[in-house]
């Protein structure tokens, strides 16, 4: 997200930008990411505005043929390695590797110990209010027994002597990763058990894609879906049936609602794996057993357990983006955290009151339970219809390729993106009022104005 903003800043505005970074290189929590991990997202919705992440291609082979490209860890910190040296080229941009900030425009190396200050007027942006943790860098939540084998998913890769049996713990994107990636290198499915405290509801990856076509008739089915449900459950039930949305054991409602895209090659692997714990969450790990708020569970005496389960996504407060202190990064639309970056970086550039500002890009949340998903949609839609109602704004949204709602000019006008912009038009008054029904009970109906806005965002 500093990138993201940064780039987009420094590319619409005369200013100079000192990025302070506690890791000793860009590309964030991607640099203690777990080797296997790729984008569960296409590249191309990831990264910096100016620079497309990869070629755009699709995939030619593989279970994904006919689907973008996913960068892999290494691909994207090399990315943003390219990223930075273009910014560092400008004069613009100054790069602090393994610093910390302590506050009052002042810095400090963690290495060298070498201390900075920044001038006054400068203006302090926190990138990290939203930072994830990654299993590498966080300690299991549980306590670990003596004898016991607990290892962070990333070091899946250095197991040197098979176990009888793999303990996956975890709900979200890594659990799944882990449990593709054992089940590529021939473990069997019945030696691995799933610890998976709630259900979650995932993304069609297929439905979630850089074409026009396919990302608006999404969003149409979403919009439809939520019109005629009758409570959240049948909402999602609705997304389900319409192929948005994907649960891995469909005798089982979802509360988890976080967000992720999955495969459905990988959700058949998934589906594979029948030891499934539902106990609640670990509270201790011995060697053979396992402990739960449920109760205890036997497993092999030379168990690996596999450590899933930091928290990949946040959730503080939503707070005003522009402060007088600090501007705080977070999402604008629903979901791609680096497009709400990127957005006020522009916005930052291109407009002086802070009042202004804020109004243009008011923060979403994160999905976590099914509500909290509707909600983060619901906000997207309104922060959408209230930028896209500005025209350079529009108009540079509408440039990047980070921008997921984007028709770019050579899809623009073609029969399949037409009609789907149709099917949205025609639901997204009905389906932005239930959502907020669904979430608030007695909710009025959104405003003409804002009904309006929102159908222009799609566009």
């Amino acid at each position: 997200m500093g990138m993201a903003f940064t780039d987009a800043l420094v590319n619409h505005a005369d200013v100079r930008v000192a990025l302070v970074d506690r890791r000793h290189d860009v590309g964030g929590h991607w640099l203690a990411a777990y080797p296997f991990v790729r984008l569960h997202q296409a590249s191309a919705f990831y990264g910096v505005g100016s620079t497309l992440l990869g070629g755009g291609r699709i995939q030619a082979e593989g279970p994904e043929k006919g689907l973008h490209e996913r960068a892999t860890a290494s691909e994207v910190c090399a990315y943003y390695g390219q990223v930075l040296a273009a910014m560092v080229s400008s004069g613009k941009v100054e790069h602090f590797p393994s610093c910390e900030y302590l506050g009052d425009g002042q810095f400090i190396s963690r290495v060298s110990g070498q201390r900075f200050e920044v001038q006054q007027h400068c203006r302090v942006v926190d990138a990290h209010y939203r930072a994830p943790d990654v299993p590498a860098e966080t300690p299991p939540p549980f306590e670990v027994g003596e004898g016991a084998r607990v290892l962070p998913v990333g070091e899946l890769v250095n197991v040197q002597e098979a176990p009888s049996q793999y303990v996956v713990v975890g709900s979200g994107k890594t659990a799944t990763d882990a449990i593709v990636w054992l089940q590529a290198r021939g473990v069997d499915p019945d030696a691995i058990c799933w610890v998976r405290p709630r259900d979650p509801w995932m993304v069609n990856r297929a439905m979630l894609q850089p074409d026009p076509a396919v990302f608006h008739g999404m969003a149409a089915d979403t919009m439809h879906a939520a019109a005629a449900a009758e409570s959240l459950d049948d909402f999602f039930l609705r997304l389900e049936d319409a192929g948005v949305m994907l649960r891995i054991d469909r005798s089982v409602m979802p509360t988890m609602a976080k967000g992720p895209t999955l495969g459905e090659w990988e959700l058949d692997l998934l589906r594979t794996v029948t030891n499934v714990v539902r106990r609640g969450h670990i509270r201790r790990v011995d060697r053979g057993t396992l402990t739960l708020e449920g109760g205890t569970v036997p497993m092999a005496q030379d168990a690996v357990v596999v450590h899933c389960a930091a928290s990949g996504l946040k959730y503080p407060e939503l707070v005003p983006i522009w402060a007088p202190d600090v501007i705080t990064l977070q999402a604008i639309r629903a979901g791609f955290p680096c497009f709400g970056a990127a957005l006020a970086g522009y916005v930052e550039a291109t407009r002086d009151s802070d009042e202004e500002k804020n109004r243009l890009c008011p923060p979403s949340p994160y999905g976590n339970s099914m509500a909290d998903w509707a909600r983060m949609n619901l906000l997207g839609s309104r922060a959408a219809a209230t930028f896209n109602a500005e025209p350079d704004i529009k108009a540079w949204a509408d440039s990047v390729a980070i921008n997921p709602a984007r028709v770019a000019p050579e899809h623009a006008g073609s029969p399949a993106v037409t009609e789907a912009l149709g099917r949205l038009q025609a639901g997204a008054q009905a389906g932005l009022a239930r959502i907020e029904a669904l979430i608030n009970g007695d909710a009025l109906l959104p405003s003409p104005r804002s009904v309006t806005a929102d159908l222009d965002a799609s566009r």
